[in-house]
């Protein structure tokens, strides 16, 4: 069973930082391609970044500059570091296993305030 735990959540003020952090379980982490989505009240699941598992980066045009996704394969985590954080970066994240086929967190709270 495969078991995604997401973690780092929380409120913090315009222009802060905080870190995500995802722990997986139950799967060949260091093969899998991994994501960060985010969903916002009333709006679509949206991907912020995504990591193969070779390390290649891909992100979200809104977050690139600001935000940083790494994994640790030693310690089957992925993380998000999140930079400069505005209002608009509000919403649940979701950490995702995205190959060999999407699998999610249970989502952790990013509450930015102005």
């Amino acid at each position: 069973q495969v078991q995604l735990v997401e973690s780092g959540g929380g409120l913090v003020q315009v222009g802060g930082s905080l870190r995500l952090s995802c722990a997986a379980s139950g799967t060949i982490f260091s093969i899998n391609a991994m994501g960060w989505y985010r969903q916002a009240p009333g709006k679509q699941r949206e991907l912020v970044a995504s990591i193969t598992g070779g390390g290649s980066t891909n992100y979200a045009d809104s977050v690139k500059g600001r935000f940083t996704i790494s994994r640790d394969n030693a310690k089957n985590t992925v993380y998000l570091q999140m930079n400069s954080l505005k209002p608009e970066d509000t919403a649940v994240y979701y950490c995702c296993r995205v190959t060999p086929f999407p699998w999610w967190g249970q989502g952790t709270q990013v509450t930015v305030s102005s």
